[in-house]
């Protein structure tokens, strides 16, 4: 009969995670966050922009009732 193997199994040192690095993953995921936010704010602004000139070079009534906010109850 053999003799077993026997195998140890050394698992590497796992690495600590500091404050800095959360903080750094923290602003990073901001950062992203808020790039984006700005990216589509300023899509969707250019979009709305460019369909009122659109409208308006086609001859459409720029001057819907939606547009119009009453504030007063007198007017």
């Amino acid at each position: 009969m053999q003799q077993p193997i026997i195998v140890h199994v050394v698992e590497p040192p796992v690495e600590s995670t500091t404050i800095g690095d959360v903080l750094i993953g923290a602003f990073g995921l901001t950062g992203v966050l808020i790039l984006v936010a700005l990216l589509l704010g300023a899509v969707l602004g250019g979009a709305l922009i460019g369909f009122k000139l659109l409208r308006a070079r086609r001859g459409a009534d720029t001057t819907m009732e939606s547009d119009v906010i009453h504030i007063s109850p007198y007017v």
